[in-house]
């Protein structure tokens, strides 16, 4: 089946990674234009650019994808389909009615609609998520489901874990779907939660909840973002691994202001402790 595959963030570019090296190679990459980022703010690709680059896709990165223009370049292509992967820009019509929709979100929808689903799902502490495979339509992960796959969430994940595993079992998904197509069902809305963007208050450990909750955000939000603890003199130190003992939250590794990675014993003794 023809496609143009419309993905901007990691996520997107592994599972883009996975669907080609699975014999689904899209005619047309449709991503968000370069943007500064870092320090330097350097003028930077986003990483499914990267990827198609990598993979000898062609690649557009239109300011808007719904503009006539980007209308027209994903037209000369002929595709059948838009398969889209955290794209990170609202695609509507007439696109939505020109060409059949599957979007690929990472978690058993309709829980957890929104930006942040694998890190919700971890945090929250549920024993499994998922992929689901949903057309699109103008409202936040609302549209009707048409295939799911469930993966446990083990004691041990992380983002990284658990995303990585997530991107392949969404090209499989996929790969099965453009094959078999299945009929679309609309899904219940009594189940919806969501998932809000991970915001600033979200990356602090609060001490005053339990310690494996606490756990629970380091783990979500390693490696890509970081958990965040306060110390009693004001240093603001990063969380990258943590484990529970006995009720207690112990630091594995952490991150000092302007410094690099580094255990917790290492990260004492350099403060004299």
């Amino acid at each position: 089946m023809r496609s143009v595959y419309l993905g901007t963030a990691q996520f997107a570019a592994g599972v883009l990674r996975h669907l080609v090296a699975a014999g689904t190679v899209p005619e047309l990459v449709v991503t968000r234009p370069d943007r500064p980022a870092g320090r330097g703010r350097k003028l930077t690709p986003p990483p499914v650019a990267d990827a198609a680059r990598e993979l000898g896709i062609a690649i557009a990165q239109p300011d808007d994808v719904n503009d006539q223009l980007s209308r027209q370049t994903i037209a000369e292509v002929q595709p059948q389909a838009l398969l889209v992967c955290a794209y990170g820009a609202l695609i509507t019509e007439p696109l939505l009615s020109t060409y059949e929709t599957f979007n690929v979100h990472p978690s058993l929808l309709p829980r957890w609609r929104g930006a942040a689903p694998i890190e919700r799902a971890i945090i929250e502490g549920d024993s499994e998520t998922g992929v689901s495979i949903m057309r699109l339509v103008e409202g936040l992960d609302c549209g009707p489901v048409c295939a799911r796959v469930h993966e446990a969430i083990t004691p041990e994940d992380s983002f990284g874990t658990l995303s990585a595993r997530l991107e392949l079992r969404s090209a499989e998904l996929l790969t099965e779907i453009l094959a078999s197509p299945q009929p679309f069902v609309e899904q219940d809305e009594s189940g919806a939660t969501y998932a809000e963007k991970i915001a600033a208050a979200d990356r602090i450990l609060d001490a005053s909840r339990s310690a494996a909750e606490q756990e629970r955000v380091v783990r979500a939000l390693a490696p890509h973002i970081g958990a965040r603890v306060e110390l009693e003199d004001g240093t603001m130190l990063a969380v990258r691994r943590a484990h529970v003992d006995h009720e207690r939250l112990i630091y594995d590794e952490v991150v000092p202001p302007g410094s690099r990675a580094m255990s917790w014993e290492e990260f004492q003794r350099r403060r004299g402790e």
